[in-house]
């Protein structure tokens, strides 16, 4: 022990020992770095248009949470609803001349059942039919293409999540493949940047501290250093209740150092100081020490301690 501090130590009064008793050790204690991050989607998914026409019916907004498969936005196109109009007409036509067809060839079967017509008749009646069927499967086949280039103008959620921008309104003209909505899908991370000397302190794996209480875990480091910063992502449960783009306090472990943890009943408050009982072959005195952070396993003492210290608690 040095001469200035057994020349303090006379200074300072003895205690009674009471029973509890440490000795003091340097142990491993991690340093923690306060940073700002950002909450983000782990995927960005853009909901584009699969036909041209105008936005006939806007489904969502900004901030609406959707399921994978649901209708963002409807495109129309008048030429379209003009087309569906022809066909079903020469649809309903077609049935009609189908129909007439098919009762003229049963009733030719008959008369050919019967011996009142020639087997020409029967084969006239039986191509007629066939024509007329014809006709109206290759009606009904175009008007499924037109069907099909309706329901394509249902603009769908390419995954489940939160709408972040719909940068269109109803009235709008959209080109094919163009984005009418961007989905954060429903994952989402803390996306941290620390200064590149904690580039190799950062792990996979460790632990970062929000400043509500909870707990994250880091799933991915950055291999590339931009800006001077190294990036990271962290898990936390039930990000989904803050926005996306929001920044977040986080205490990030960025190494660790040597340092000394006394349990707070080793520490004596008085007058403002901190004191510890030291103890002596004379008996127990106090010392003054500095403290430093409160950790989980007790307070790190700044200065005042020395390895090999044998410290006596406040007792009860």
């Amino acid at each position: 022990m040095t001469t200035g501090r057994l020349l303090l130590l006379a200074l300072i009064w003895p205690l009674a020992a009471s029973a509890g008793e440490m000795k003091v050790a340097p142990v491993a204690i991690t340093d923690y770095k306060p940073v700002y991050a950002t909450v983000e989607s782990v995927d960005v998914a853009n909901a584009r248009a699969r036909t041209g026409g105008t936005v006939i019916e806007l489904k969502v907004d900004e901030g609406v949470v959707v399921t994978q498969g649901q209708v963002i936005a409807v495109v129309g196109d008048d030429k379209l609803a003009l087309q569906l109009d022809s066909l079903n007409a020469q649809i309903a036509a077609a049935q009609a001349q189908q129909t007439k067809a098919h009762d003229d060839y049963a009733r030719a079967q008959e008369l050919f059942r019967n011996g009142t017509v020639a087997k020409a008749r029967l084969d006239e009646a039986r191509a007629a039919y066939q024509v007329a069927d014809n006709q109206l499967k290759s009606i009904t086949a175009q008007k499924a293409v037109i069907d099909q280039q309706v329901k394509e103008g249902q603009i769908l959620a390419p995954t489940a999540g939160r709408v972040l921008e719909v940068p269109i309104t109803k009235g709008s003209v959209l080109m094919s493949g163009e984005v009418a909505a961007r989905i954060a899908a429903d994952s989402y991370v803390l996306r941290l940047q620390l200064p590149e000397r904690h580039a190799h302190a950062l792990k996979v794996g460790d632990t970062i501290h929000l400043e509500d209480a909870r707990t994250g875990t880091i799933r991915q480091v950055y291999p590339e250093i931009t800006g001077g910063r190294v990036q990271a992502d962290a898990d936390v449960p039930d990000l989904g209740s803050y926005f996306v783009g929001q920044r977040v306090r986080v205490e990030v472990s960025t190494g660790t150092h040597q340092g000394f943890v006394v349990p707070s009943a080793f520490i004596i408050a008085r007058s403002g100081m901190d004191y510890v009982q030291l103890k002596q072959p004379q008996g127990s005195l106090l010392f003054p020490v500095q403290r430093g952070e409160t950790l989980k396993d007790g307070i790190e003492i700044i200065s005042g301690l020395q390895a090999g210290d044998v410290l006596l608690s406040a007792g009860e």
